[in-house]
Formats: C-alpha cells, structure tokens, sequence
C-alpha cells in the first residue's frame, strides 16, 4: 500500500510539473502575441519628435499667416494686422456660439500673434486663411466661418479654433508645446 501511496505523490507531482509548465508557456505566448498589439498604439516617432516645434517670427510681416506642423497637426501662426486685432476685440462675446475674448485666444503683451490649431472643429477640415464673411477662416467643407481671432461666428462648427499651448521664447521665437 505504502508503494501505491508513493506512486501515486510522483503523478501528482508530475501532473503539477506539466500543468504549471503549460501554463507559463501559455503565459508567454499571450505575452508575445500582446507586446506588438500594445506597441502599435504608441506614437510613432515622426510624432514624438514633433512635441514641441521652436518657431522664427522674424519675417512674418503684419498681414501675414504661416502654417507649420506640430505633432501632425497644421498650427497657423498670424501675425494680425491692428484692425484686424481691433476688429477681434469689438466683438459681442456674448453673442457668439462658443464665448471667448480675443484676449483669452492671445499672449499678453503678443496680441498681434494669433496661434491656432487649423483644424475645423465640425469635422476636422482644414480652412482657408482671409476667406468668409469675417475675413477670418472659412471651412469650405460644410460653410464654418471663423473671425480674426478664430472663433466661430456662422456654420455648424461648436467650437473656436483650438489654441495650442506656446510660450515666446524671446521676441522672435514662439515655442509650440
């Protein structure tokens, strides 16, 4: 009896052994077919590289827009005109789908520098610049039109054009991001 007893612990210990073997490489296997799954959500490094983008102000004369790319997305950077600035801050805040005063959308002390995400907030289309009734931005895709501070005042967009996070790193160098 005292030998079936024996025999018996070894199976126990053997059957434990493979299911316990099994079982890590169960394990692994689930690991192995994750890990690239969880690394194709990361992003890429074309992106991450884009974080933050330093920006030369230097010849951007009044009247004039440049667009630059910052983490994929076109940033447009204007360099307002006095009326246009004026133009923006005599606005009915009030009155608008989205309120914001043009002095929320600038950096004190830079309200000639108007930086914006140039992106419709309807559907994601890229506007033109100077173009709409507003003599702002104009989505041709679905009509949004959008001042000379970026907000939304006509068409089915529900937001302003988003105002990314930038500091001035001196008078002539705008850092995104």
């Amino acid at each position: 009896m005292s030998d079936q007893k024996n025999h018996n612990d070894n199976k126990t210990t053997r059957r434990d052994f493979i299911v316990l073997t099994a079982s890590a490489m169960a394990g692994l296997g689930a690991v192995g077919i994750a890990w690239p799954l969880i690394s194709s959500l990361n992003p890429s490094a074309d992106v991450l590289a884009l974080s933050s983008v330093e920006v030369n102000l230097e010849h951007v004369q009044p009247g004039q827009s440049i667009t630059v790319m910052w983490r994929g997305k076109p940033i447009v950077i204007r360099h307002r005109t006095p009326e246009e600035i004026k133009a923006a801050e005599e606005v009915n805040v009030s009155s608008l789908r989205d309120p914001q005063m043009d002095s929320e959308r600038v950096k004190l002390g830079k309200e000639q520098w108007l930086v914006m995400v140039k992106i419709c907030t309807h559907l994601g289309c890229v506007p033109l610049d100077e173009q709409g009734d507003y003599n702002g931005w104009f989505c041709p895709c679905h009509g949004s039109h959008y001042d000379t501070s970026g907000r939304i005042r006509k068409g089915p967009a529900p937001q302003n054009l988003l105002v990314p996070e930038y500091a001035f790193v001196n008078d002539n160098i705008i850092k995104i991001g």
